[in-house]
């Protein structure tokens, strides 16, 4: 079978886009992508690409999913011969073999560091706001940075306590293993015990895409030059560094609506920008910028704008960052910030109107920037100015598409004042050099491949396109009254997916709790009147989350649109979307009553309307079964279940009640 590594990195790399334009004439339309369903015949595009969320949907034939199931439906494959497509069209190795014990075990070992780390960020985040010194020291230090609370939280923020090993004892009297607390990097084994590696520092969560905590970095607050400022968790099974970007969870539906990216270096400047409202903003987290990064942006947006600050030495430095930009055909920019100001102190000193205004005035094109950067070396210096030529022509011949490098080229001879057919020629050399040289070294790996293995059934659990699920046909009997209670599960599932995370209530009346979400309150509704979703698929879904977020995982749509399931991620891509407000709208500053800020009112409509209905159906079982137990004379089970009809009167009545004052006052 193909690993689940291997899938993850398949589901990262196909960007929906880029998978279905190959077949389907895309063009954008607000922060979605539109074309003719090619699933079946229509003149007015209703196909419907959304990158952020990296699903499709036919709003004429119904069809939905993920890259993977387009290219089931479209090509007419399996899911795992899907796969094979895409891991080929993006370059990506698959070794096929059956899954050992020991592979089974790693996916529950991976599973296990995941929960772990998710148990350490609502400690240290608890810490934060309900220790005396996590309030004292760590909440004092965001509040002098001026980080509002709201910024705080949606980061989850928060302080590792300065004791020794105050956090490694704590998980350990949880139930936490201490393999999994050290295999972390959470705690460091010592030849004198085990203690926190985080100790004494406030912390930054870093998230994986799809929003799960993955690692951890730690700010020092006292002044010790034998102290590390800033430490990050070491690399682990489920954090790679280099294929991580600070802030993405949180950027990724800013990146979509705006069409661009801004890269930024540290925590705090993403938490700066937050602030002032640029939330379309990640960071390399001080490492230096890798291919995997420039991905994952990709994913969201072809153009990009690079933040540097005053620094001419670290600017020099980064540069590289710029070429592997280029070189994966996007649209870059650079931001060269005051002398003295980095993207947090700028982004803590002027409005998000300055902010955005400087931005528009100050961003140029990387040639004018490196080149105006280089020159200040070169001055009058023959030598060094033909090295600065050769630099930025180099740089140019990376693009891939040959009507952006000729507007280049065509730029920088007039810059530099040299014949633009020189610089043509000297460029395509350049690409025809690399080309020779990557065909060397492609050619060096195949020599060194094992054989590839034979497509004869190996991958388990084969799923054949277009087979229709029974488990979502609705019986022709009761086609109506199944359908619309179908309607209400999907609406509840819907609303836990989309905005699970998001605050409902602030203080709950029942339970005394703080900051009840959206998720908790549907989770709660359906459990405590043991209501079991009633469709298969959906019920599977309720239950994963219910499961994840028991185990404190942050879950958002993205982990079911991406389902190992095919049958799961394309009945949830195919969830009706709520339209944004169009840019006219924003800009005219129009005041529309969205789903998003009426959560408090639609979300306990959508669940009282599936418990109505929900006991209307048992209303009508119950008066069938009557009917018979009194054909039957059985006077005893009639009677029974007279009182249960009586009962479910009284329950149907007072939930009319609340849902029609919830719908008309």
């Amino acid at each position: 079978m193909i690993d689940r590594t291997t899938v993850d990195r398949i589901f990262d790399a196909a960007r929906i886009v880029d998978v279905v334009g190959e077949f389907v004439s895309l063009k954008r339309r607000g922060v979605n992508y539109f074309g003719c369903c090619p699933f079946h015949n229509e003149r007015t595009p209703s196909f419907s690409v959304n990158p952020a969320r990296n699903i499709y949907k036919c709003f004429g034939c119904g069809k939905a999913g993920n890259s993977v199931n387009f290219i089931m439906e479209h090509e007419h494959l399996g899911y795992a011969d899907a796969l094979r497509y895409l891991a080929k069209k993006y370059n990506i190795p698959i070794e096929e073999k059956e899954q050992t014990p020991e592979e089974k075990q790693l996916t529950s070992h991976r599973e296990s560091l995941v929960v772990v780390s998710a148990y350490a960020a609502r400690v240290f985040h608890d810490n934060l706001f309900n220790t005396r010194e996590g309030t004292a020291i760590g909440l004092s230090y965001f509040k002098e940075r001026g980080f509002r609370e709201d910024i705080i939280k949606n980061f989850e923020l928060g302080y590792s306590l300065e004791a020794r090993s105050a956090f490694t004892q704590k998980a350990l009297k949880d139930g936490y293993r201490e393999d999994f607390l050290v295999e972390t990097g959470l705690s460091i084994q010592g030849e004198r015990g085990i203690f926190d590696r985080f100790s004494g520092r406030v912390i930054f969560p870093i998230h994986s895409l799809a929003g799960k905590v993955i690692a951890f970095g730690g700010r020092v607050l006292k002044t010790d030059k034998k102290t590390a400022k800033y430490l990050n968790s070491p690399e682990s099974e489920i954090y790679h560094k280099s294929k991580v970007l600070y802030g993405i969870f949180q950027a990724k539906k800013s990146i979509v609506q705006n069409d661009k990216c801004f890269l930024v270096e540290g925590y705090t400047d993403v938490l700066s920008m937050h602030q002032a409202g640029i939330e379309n903003v990640v960071a390399s987290s001080g490492t230096a910028l890798t291919v995997e990064q420039i991905q994952l942006v990709k994913r969201f947006t072809p153009n990009i704008t690079v933040l540097y600050d005053g620094d001419p030495a670290g600017i020099k430095a980064s540069l590289r960052g710029i070429d592997l930009i280029l070189q994966e055909d996007m649209n870059v920019k650079v931001l060269l910030l005051p002398d003295g100001e980095d993207p947090d102190s700028f982004a803590r000193s002027h409005s998000a109107s300055e902010l955005e205004e400087y931005i528009r005035a100050s961003e140029t094109d990387f040639i004018t920037f490196k080149a105006q950067l280089l020159l200040d070396d070169a001055r009058n210096d023959p030598i060094k100015r033909s090295q600065l030529i050769t630099d930025v022509v180099q740089s140019i011949a990376l693009i891939p598409k040959a009507i952006m490098r000729s507007v280049y080229l065509k730029e920088c001879a007039r810059m530099f004042e040299m014949d633009e057919q020189m610089l043509t020629e000297t460029s395509e050399m350049m690409r025809q050099k690399k080309i020779a040289d990557q065909r060397r070294t492609d050619t060096r790996n195949r020599t060194n491949e094992p054989e590839a293995p034979k497509p004869n059934g190996e991958v388990q659990n084969e799923v054949k396109p277009q087979t229709p699920n029974p488990e979502l046909e609705i019986p022709h009997e009761q086609a109506r009254e199944q359908k619309e209670l179908i309607g209400a599960e999907k609406e509840i599932i819907r609303l836990m997916l989309r905005y699970g995370q998001e605050t409902l209530v602030e203080a709950d009346e029942i339970t005394g709790e703080t900051g009840l979400t959206v998720a908790a309150y549907i989770i709660r509704e359906l459990c405590m009147d043991e209501l079991d979703l009633q469709q298969p698929l959906l019920r599977r879904i309720f239950e994963e989350y219910k499961q994840l977020s028991y185990n404190g995982a942050i879950v958002g749509d993205l982990h079911f649109t991406q389902h190992p399931d095919p049958e799961i991620s394309r009945l949830v891509a195919g969830f009706e979307p709520k339209y944004e407000l169009s840019n006219i709208h924003r800009r005219n500053g129009t005041i529309v009553k969205t789903e998003e800020n009426s959560l408090y009112e639609v979300v306990p409509v959508s669940v009282l309307a599936y418990k109505h209905k929900r006991v209307m159906m048992r209303l009508k079982e119950i008066s069938h079964v009557m009917q018979q137990a009194e054909i039957d004379h059985d006077m005893n089970r009639f009677e029974t279940l007279c009182m249960q009809y009586k009962e479910l009167t009284h329950v149907k009545k007072a939930l009319g009640l609340t849902l029609g004052k919830r719908i008309y006052n």
